[in-house]
């Protein structure tokens, strides 16, 4: 789906965040329109999944904003960014490997708890989605693949219909075969209109169904533009793409 002339879901300005006395992220600026595909590479180490966490309030930044569908968001907790529309998929622990899918499910839509129909309406549209998991809804996580997993895990965060789902190395420990499915999905997961940023090491086939990308180095913007200047600029594959696929 096309993003150009979109105004911005998420404005994330002059950030800096990190670990006890650590800092990580350094006047960090990132903005994402609505209905965009964003890539976010760089090095090990350059602060990719420390943003991710300072925007869906895992982390609190000691300066800087994040701005989401107008709203100041810097504050907030975790719970109320989920209800303003935000979604977030870890790289690691992202489902609950001793519950069904239909379980994982449940979880994820735990605020529909007290709508019933609407839950089981929710879910099924996530079977719909991937109907891999239609045919394993009552099978233990535990003894499922990992794409399988990441597709649950996906799934999982869609059940709160966010308006931009946050990844983490979604093709992580996958062969490539199953990371091309998973990219493939995201893609489609885009199509249908949900604003997605993506942190990867893979940073080719993440950019290749990318609107954009963003290059952090040392916890600071290196470099940003179209997906396809990127992967075609050979002095940025050379200064950052090598350095992200190490």
């Amino acid at each position: 789906m096309s993003a150009v002339g979109k105004s911005p879901l998420l404005i994330v300005g002059g950030l800096y965040a990190g670990y006890g006395d650590s800092e990580i992220l350094h006047d960090v600026d990132l903005q994402v329109a609505d209905g965009e595909l964003t890539t976010i590479i760089g090095p090990n180490g350059a602060g990719k999944s420390t943003l991710l966490k300072a925007i869906m309030g895992y982390l609190m930044p000691t300066a800087g904003q994040v701005n989401f569908a107008g709203a100041d968001i810097t504050r907030m907790p975790t719970h109320r960014r989920v209800g303003k529309g935000l979604a977030y998929v870890p790289q690691l622990e992202n489902v609950f490997p001793s519950l069904t899918v239909e379980e994982n499910l449940i979880m994820g839509g735990y605020d529909l708890a007290g709508d019933k129909p609407l839950l089981r309406q929710r879910m099924e549209t996530q079977f719909e989605r991937f109907p891999r998991l239609a045919e394993r809804r009552r099978q233990r996580v535990r003894t499922m693949s990992g794409g399988e997993r990441q597709m649950l895990a996906l799934a999982r965060a869609l059940m709160t219909e966010p308006r931009m789902l946050l990844l983490d190395e979604p093709s992580a420990a996958l062969s490539p075969k199953i990371a091309d499915e998973v990219f493939a999905k995201v893609q489609e997961i885009n199509a249908q209109g949900r604003t997605i940023v993506i942190v990867e090491q893979n940073a080719d086939s993440s950019l290749r169904i990318s609107n954009r990308g963003v290059v952090l180095a040392d916890g600071r913007n290196a470099f940003e533009g179209p997906a396809d200047h990127i992967l075609q600029d050979e002095k940025i594959r050379e200064a950052y793409l090598g350095a992200a696929e190490a």
